[in-house]
């Protein structure tokens, strides 16, 4: 499978879901839109179910595992009965992944994500989540970019150090959601979880900000520093106010109405078409759509009567865990697409992956060296946000995004594998090792 980067872009692209005609895999066909959208949902509600009554993981990580074996399941047996292998590319191939991400469920996850954020704790963690989403993702980008660039060159395996660089930026930024549950049944503190919570909400906009710019360089070669500095700060620091103006407008509306099902019909609006509007600005649709759900879950909070809040946040936490377990599952299946490659370049993807951890290390622990003097630290905080930090769909979207070119199927499958591990190992272990980490020293 082939996206080329007119398929999808993280700043500008089509608004579509589904693969386009120009992006269909060569010499496949498409499923009936309905009928694609129903399998999707009946695989996603299968799995659900085998994992609730067979593996017993939680949702978001059992899924994904069911998945998972599903699609090694279906590439085997396809391997002996073509009909099987054909109706599971059909079923991958049909949905253009990167689009669903960036334009289907991007907005509303992160805008559903932050309307739950506590914001009078967020204020106080402010410092670290602010230089952990900044200088700690770019510091992860030149860490994983440069240690990659120099591997792959090793192995003799052609990518370029700003094709490596890429590669840092989208592996950098983290997704705490499938987590989170597991470190409060692990009795984190709260403040922790905050800082957790806000930093991977954060870092998902820089990131794909600085994915963009370097994706930006290989146009014409000949963008200037200052050209950098300017699209990097419009993305920025246009997304932040164009987030807080809406989202603020949008909370003035929310506290005029007595109705919970139009209260929720105008925040659907503001996380869509206010995403949607980022987008059509050219600023980061995902920093706006952070800062919207900021603006209703603090500000609006304390404005609305106590019994249409408590129906607002219900829906949209529902609406949150269904879209995960939605894209959970997405990833695992996303397998059928990249068995070739993933064969084809599993050892550089595995050795890329201690690069990964390595890097994620030294980028939470040199900006926590640096607030030791104003901040207070859990312990092993450093060793905990480590091990804490998933990477997941927005990663792999981004992956496939990139334009076609040699370097394109290394950096997927290492992205693939990286999520992998860290849905299946790093999200099942990081409740006991929170336990041992944080009770044993206390």
């Amino acid at each position: 499978m082939s996206y080329s980067n007119s398929c999808v872009s993280p700043l500008r692209s089509p608004r579509v879901v589904l693969a386009p005609e120009r992006c269909r895999p060569e010499g496949s066909a498409l499923m009936p839109v309905f009928a694609l959208i129903s399998a999707v949902i009946t695989v996603v509600a299968l799995s659900a179910y085998a994992n609730h009554k067979l593996v017993r993981l939680p949702d978001s990580i059992g899924i994904t595992v069911v998945a998972l074996l599903l699609s090694v399941g279906a590439v085997t047996v396809g391997e002996f009965v073509p009909p099987v292998s054909a109706w599971g590319e059909r079923l991958v191939h049909g949905v253009n992944f990167p689009a669903l991400v960036f334009h289907g469920l991007l907005g509303l996850l992160l805008f559903a994500g932050s309307l739950q954020v506590d914001v009078v704790a967020l204020r106080r963690a402010r410092w670290v989540v602010l230089l952990l989403a900044t200088a700690g993702v770019a510091l992860s980008t030149a860490l994983i970019g440069g240690s990659f660039f120099y591997l792959t060159r090793l192995l003799g395996l052609p990518i370029s150090l700003r094709e490596s660089l890429l590669f840092g930026a989208l592996i950098s930024p983290t997704d705490p959601i499938a987590v989170l549950g597991l470190l409060g049944k692990a009795r984190v503190p709260p403040t922790l979880l905050t800082q957790i919570t806000g930093e991977a909400l954060f870092n998902d906009g820089t990131g794909v900000v600085l994915f963009a710019v370097l994706l930006a360089l290989g146009g014409t070669g000949q963008i200037s520093a200052a050209h950098v500095a300017a699209l990097f700060a419009r993305q920025v620091i246009g997304g932040l106010a164009f987030g807080a103006t809406v989202g603020f407008g949008a909370v003035a509306l929310l506290r005029t109405v007595d109705s919970s099902e139009v209260q929720i019909l105008l925040t659907l609006a503001l996380a869509t078409a206010g995403y949607a509007a980022a987008e059509a600005l050219s600023v980061s649709a995902p920093l706006a759509a952070v800062i919207m759900g900021l603006a209703v879950g603090g500000t609006g909070r304390a404005g609305i009567a106590a019994p249409l809040r408590e129906r607002l946040f219900q829906f949209w936490q529902l609406t949150d865990d269904l879209l995960n377990l939605l894209l959970f599952a997405l990833v695992g299946l996303q397998l059928m697409a990249l068995a070739a490659t993933v064969r084809a370049y599993l050892v550089p993807a595995a050795i890329a992956l201690p690069l990964v951890l390595l890097a994620r290390y030294v980028s939470v622990g040199v900006p926590t060296v640096l607030l030791r003097g104003v901040q207070r630290f859990e312990p092993h905080f450093v060793k905990l946000m480590t091990w804490a930090g998933l990477r997941g769909a927005l990663s792999i979207a981004l992956a496939l995004s990139l334009p076609a070119g040699p370097a394109r199927a290394l950096i997927v499958t290492a992205t693939y594998l990286i999520a992998v591990f860290s849905i299946l190992v790093q999200a099942t272990t990081v409740g006991p090792l929170a336990r041992r980490w944080l009770h044993t020293s206390s």
